[in-house]
């Protein structure tokens, strides 16, 4: 079975995805977009007829999003999504600030010059990516996707790697807030170029430094739109 599939990816099919991934992958995504509200209600047998499939692998998917932190049980029955709350975005934010500001140190001294040159240069284009609406805005955080994708490749260390993407899962549900905010978006293309600049000339220093800064300005920011918006 395993010798069928790795033949089947190496000549580039399409493989389909057993039931319960497909399953977590829907719900994850729906979850991280917002379109399951935190505090929405998951009832087991609804969830399984609305994505089509049955209800163990739906449980397999449920099981998986409960590790994730992004469903919990619920009183009676079925489970809900995580609500997203002011003290639970700021203890993010601390744990984000030491795992981040250290991949970044590590980045800066480990790095290949190469790919951050190539970033730099798709940031650049930012303000304008940011002018295109929607479209823009998405393309704008698969930048971003990127960029964290290089500095997971130069940090060289999996365990450190494996804390901050558990971290990036729940930056993810927060994140929409600063699609409302182009001015944050602008601010923060501007951050992330600095951050990119420090990397390629290999100062930990700086990039650290650049990298506290980025991350207060964004925590202010969501905090700021929680406030105009108590129904998050």
């Amino acid at each position: 079975m395993t010798l069928v599939y790795t033949e089947t990816a190496m000549l580039g099919l399409d493989v389909p995805l057993r039931a319960s991934e497909r399953a977590y992958r829907q719900l994850r995504g729906e979850i991280l977009d917002g379109v399951l509200a935190p505090g929405t209600a998951l009832l087991e047998v609804e969830q399984a007829e609305r994505i089509g499939v049955s209800r163990t692998p739906l449980r397999e998917a449920v099981a998986r999003l409960i590790a994730d932190g992004l469903v919990v049980g619920r009183r009676g029955r079925g489970f809900e999504v995580t609500e997203i709350s002011v003290d639970s975005i700021s203890e993010l934010y601390e744990l984000r600030q030491a795992l981040e500001v250290q991949a970044i140190r590590l980045a800066a001294t480990r790095r290949d010059p190469a790919p951050f040159i190539a970033l730099r240069e798709e940031f650049r284009t930012a303000p304008g990516l940011l002018d295109q609406g929607d479209i823009g805005v998405r393309r704008y955080y698969v930048l971003i996707d990127e960029l964290e994708d290089a500095i997971d490749l130069a940090v060289e260390n999996p365990f450190l790697v494996g804390a901050l993407r558990a971290v990036r899962t729940h930056l993810a549900r927060i994140r929409r807030l600063a699609r409302r905010n182009p001015l944050r978006l602008l601010a923060a293309a501007a951050e992330h170029l600095l951050i990119i600049d420090a990397i390629i000339a290999g100062d930990p220093s700086l990039a650290a430094h650049a990298t506290h800064i980025h991350l207060h300005q964004s925590l202010v920011s969501v905090l700021a739109a929680i406030d105009e918006e108590p129904a998050l």
